[in-house]
């Protein structure tokens, strides 16, 4: 028998032999009332009993229920030891003291505890089902598998337990087994928006997106403060271009869950590219306040700042970034651009050398040191940059330009007329709507395209 988790004894222990048959019926008088609902009624009779036979260890357990249910949860834990004290094979009150551990996260305490309730009764349902959900929770789910499926087999077979098979086998990347449990969770409580949630991941990550939005979409009805789901149907329509549909899910996700970072980095990125730079900024101070040691929030208040022209708060969020995270190439390319609008042209070329000696395949620094180049009449040294550049981002109409300026300058006319002519039609297409793919966004949140 289980009430809120817990168990009621099936049989007394240690009576006094004269007080045996009174002491029976009123733990059992005190059981009924237990599972009725009457835990009120049950304590002064367990109190009762307790003064007559005070090493019973049914009548500890039972009061320890008592307790455990007013919330009382000190005095519930040291009924639940003296009851395992006085019996230590106690299946009963060593099965409600993991459950009171569980309940208020002491998983240590909880698996030991449950561990010893397998050790008596190895096929013990309710503490097998347990153990599995404490090695979940701390996300051991290679540990937490074989129990919960021991669990089903045992006669366990709910929404609960097929829905935590699932999720261990999804974080387990185990997807075809996932798929099969989490449907079949989702068809024994169908109101049940978790399931639609991993389901549509699973789906997402199989390319299969319209899939996905759809199991997303259900679980926004049935659950509309969800923010995982908000953000991931955020993710959706950004991946396919309805940025404006997405910065109001990416909005959502944040305002039903303020302690993500990666929700306010998404949220201000997508209006930078909408051009939103007010709103972008306004996000990242937000994140910056809640995350004041994160070498990425200061980043990203500089690059909106840099983005509507406030060249002050861009260098003093770089560099604070950069004290922070040293090597974080992103913000060394966007202070380098900054020194570049500033005229500072030598600490200009020693940040973005910095960042290519780091990794010569961010675009933005190559591409702003050919810019620097060209503008310091280094014809010859420009080109290399450029060139390499132009492999990493061949359709960004700027990099095009700044070749065919090099070009020029070096009397190469032919060569300057073809990038002249790939830089009008890019920008052309630019222009018109019709925006390359390789240019919406990149790890900088960066959307710009002029030369």
């Amino acid at each position: 028998m289980t009430v809120d988790g817990q168990q009621t004894p099936k049989r007394n222990s240690q009576l006094i032999p004269a007080q045996s048959e009174q002491i029976i019926a009123q733990l059992r008088e005190a059981a009924s009332l237990l599972e009725s609902g009457r835990a009120a009624e049950a304590e002064p009779l367990l109190r009762r009993v307790l003064v007559a036979s005070p090493n019973n260890s049914d009548a500890h357990n039972l009061l320890g229920i008592v307790l455990d249910q007013a919330g009382k949860t000190v005095a519930a834990e040291r009924e639940y030891r003296s009851a395992i004290r006085l019996n230590p094979n106690g299946i009963s009150a060593l099965t409600n003291l993991g459950v009171l551990f569980a309940r208020h996260s002491r998983a240590d305490e909880a698996i030991k505890t449950f561990t010893e309730v397998l050790r008596l009764a190895p096929d013990h349902p309710q503490a097998t089902l347990n153990l599995g959900l404490q090695y979940s929770q701390r996300g051991d789910d290679a540990r937490a598998l074989p129990f919960l499926q021991h669990a089903m087999a045992l006669g366990l077979d709910n929404y609960e337990v097929r829905y935590h098979v699932g999720l261990s086998l999804y974080k387990l990347n185990r997807h075809d087994e996932a798929l099969t449990a989490l449907e079949s969770a989702s068809t024994l409580s169908p109101n049940a928006a978790e399931p639609l949630y991993y389901l549509g991941l699973i789906y997402s990550s199989r390319h299969q997106d319209e899939m996905a939005a759809n199991l997303w979409d259900r679980a926004i009805q049935l659950r509309p403060d969800f923010p995982e789901v908000n953000f991931m149907l955020g993710e959706v329509l950004r991946k396919n271009r309805r940025t404006q549909g997405a910065a109001e899910f990416y909005k959502r996700a944040l305002e039903q869950d303020e302690t993500k970072f990666a929700y306010y980095a998404r949220l201000g990125g997508t209006y930078i590219v909408l051009g939103q730079l007010d709103q972008a900024l306004d996000v990242f101070r937000r994140a910056e306040k809640r995350f004041p040691q994160s070498a990425e929030a200061h980043y990203f208040v500089g690059i909106a700042a840099r983005g509507r022209g406030d060249y002050d708060l861009a260098e003093t969020e770089l560099r604070s970034s950069l004290v922070l995270q040293p090597d974080n190439v992103n913000a060394l390319a966007q202070l380098g651009f900054v020194m570049l609008e500033r005229d500072r042209v030598n600490e200009a070329e020693r940040l973005l050398r910095r960042a290519i000696a780091i990794t010569d395949k961010h675009f933005y620094a190559n591409y702003d040191l050919g810019r620097l180049l060209v503008k310091s009449r280094r014809y010859e040294e420009s080109l290399t940059i450029l060139q390499h550049a132009a492999t990493l981002k061949p359709k960004n109409p700027g990099v095009h330009y700044q070749l065919f300026i090099a070009l020029s300058r070096l009397k190469r006319k032919q060569d300057a007329d073809l990038e002249l002519a790939t830089f009008k039609k890019l920008e052309e297409e630019r222009k018109t709507g019709r925006e390359p793919e390789d240019e919406t966004e990149d790890e900088t949140v960066d959307s710009r395209t002029s030369p």
